[in-house]
């Protein structure tokens, strides 16, 4: 089964149930992706106010994770779900868990992009960090676009960007390490965009993870740490 669709019910409450569940998850996804792209633009422009702007964004990113929860717990309780219905109650609660993480990993670099600012100067580092965001954001339109589709092929697709996320974090980080090492007056700004780097990594990671729940929507199996295709 390569796709589900979610208009099999008799029950055209239950339908609109599982819609509703679908919708406000991408639509938390949309919020957290925009959350992520304000904080770099915070970051790479030393614009204070565009961080602070994301600062106050996670709350509603922390009040739309509640609010979906709540609506899963309720759908459980009236509709009892089972096969397809229950995984994709399942997948949606487990994914606004890591978008959520996504919130927080982009308010710390909305954080680290107000230190920065208030210390002036671009630190080393930059090109690297954008590197890493723009391959970063790929990896999550890319899991919100498997999830809109219900498409565990492009879930599979994305997830195999991850290796090269790492690659290049690690990259980055050996750079940034020598470049400390040679000049220790950077350290403390340079540790900042570190810190950057890590939260994109974390992103990434958690980008990784929506995919694995779409699978596991789609076809029903857990590949959670296990290869994607076994």
């Amino acid at each position: 089964m390569d796709k589900v669709t979610l208009d099999q019910h008799i029950s055209r409450q239950f339908n609109s149930d599982l819609e509703h569940l679908k919708t406000q998850t991408l639509a938390m996804g949309g919020m957290v992706e925009q959350q992520l792209q304000n904080a770099m633009r915070a970051l790479e422009n030393g614009d204070s106010e565009l961080a602070l702007a994301v600062l106050e964004t996670e709350k509603e990113v922390d009040a739309m994770e509640r609010e979906i929860d709540e609506a899963c717990t309720t759908v459980i309780a009236r509709r009892q779900p089972a096969a397809t219905d229950l995984r994709m109650i399942l997948a949606v609660s487990r994914s606004i868990r890591d978008l959520e993480r996504i919130g927080d990993e982009a308010q710390r670099i909305a954080k680290m992009a107000i230190g920065l600012s208030e210390e002036g100067g671009s630190p080393r580092g930059y090109v690297e960090a954008r590197h890493i965001a723009n391959g970063v954001r790929d990896s999550l339109r890319g899991c919100l676009d498997a999830f809109t589709r219900f498409d565990a092929q492009a879930a599979r697709q994305t997830m195999g960007k991850d290796k090269q996320i790492d690659l290049d974090y690690r990259s980055a980080v050996r750079e940034l390490i020598t470049y400390m090492m040679e000049d220790p007056r950077s350290i403390s700004r340079v540790m900042n965009v570190l810190w950057t780097l890590r939260a994109l990594e974390r992103i990434g990671d958690h980008a990784k993870n929506i995919c694995e729940h779409v699978i596991f929507l789609v076809e029903g199996k857990d590949i959670r740490h296990t290869s994607p295709d076994g």
